[in-house]
């Protein structure tokens, strides 16, 4: 596979830094479809025979009730790189475009599906969750927060979901978006396209046009925010300069 050293030294540097594997762990890999979350399965899946632990990987896709969805690329694909994989129907669509009829779903439906994908991760045994969140998702969802609810936050890099007892991991927070998108489109990943109404007409969207802006002007200020948030030690974000000094 091309450009796959650096895929696996990213991850594994935020895996070592941030301890987000431990011998036996089963490990659920909310495979969404797009371009990060099939990167996240192809990295775990190579860092099964690098790491000094040993950890099993499984794949769940959830079908959100879209019609036309086809997963069956994606079943192969796990298929030929010893990924167990399972596709969970459920009615996500219907609750917040048609009952709720959300004018920003973004929210309501990705707390729906963390909830789905730690319910049928508990279910197949896996205490660990991996999510496809990148190094642009940190800086976007920091300025989100910033701007729209007056706080400095972002998401851990390990969280634990203390109702459904699962930990959450997100191995590709050292990897910019343009990697992922560039390793999916060189390795001919079996990326689906989202059927979701609401897909690059968010709020999320809008701040990545915002920053794609500012970052014309003022190169490099994604790594400046990132790197803020680093040293900030906020959100957990902490535990990288702690592995940092106990390496040293």
């Amino acid at each position: 596979m091309k450009d796959y050293e650096k895929l696996l030294g990213c991850t594994r540097r935020a895996v070592e830094n941030f301890k987000m594997i431990d011998e036996g762990d089963k490990i659920a890999v909310g495979i969404s479809g797009g371009k990060d979350s099939l990167v996240l399965t192809s990295a775990l899946a190579g860092l099964r025979k690098i790491l000094p632990v040993k950890f099993e990987v499984y794949g769940i896709t959830l079908d959100l009730g879209f019609e036309g969805a086809d997963f069956s690329r994606i079943n192969d694909y796990c298929e030929s790189i010893d990924v167990p994989y399972t596709v969970v129907k459920t009615n996500i669509s219907n609750v917040v475009f048609d009952i709720r009829r959300e004018k920003n779903p973004c929210a309501l439906c990705a707390k729906m599906r963390r909830g789905a994908l730690a319910r049928e991760a508990a279910a197949i045994g896996c205490r660990k969750l991996a999510l496809g969140h990148h190094k642009d998702d940190v800086v976007d969802t920091f300025m989100l927060n910033l701007i729209h609810g007056g706080r400095l936050s972002t998401f851990e890099p390990v969280t634990y979901l203390s109702r459904s007892k699962i930990t959450v991991i997100r191995p590709l927070i050292y990897l910019r978006e343009y990697e992922t998108r560039n390793f999916a489109k060189s390795n001919s990943l079996p990326v689906v396209k989202s059927l979701c109404p609401a897909d690059g007409g968010t709020e999320r969207a809008s701040m990545k046009e915002t920053l794609d802006m500012l970052d014309f002007r003022h190169r490099g200020i994604r790594g400046q925010i990132f790197g803020a948030i680093e040293r900030s030690g906020i959100d957990g974000w902490h535990e990288c300069r702690r592995a940092k000094k106990e390496r040293e």
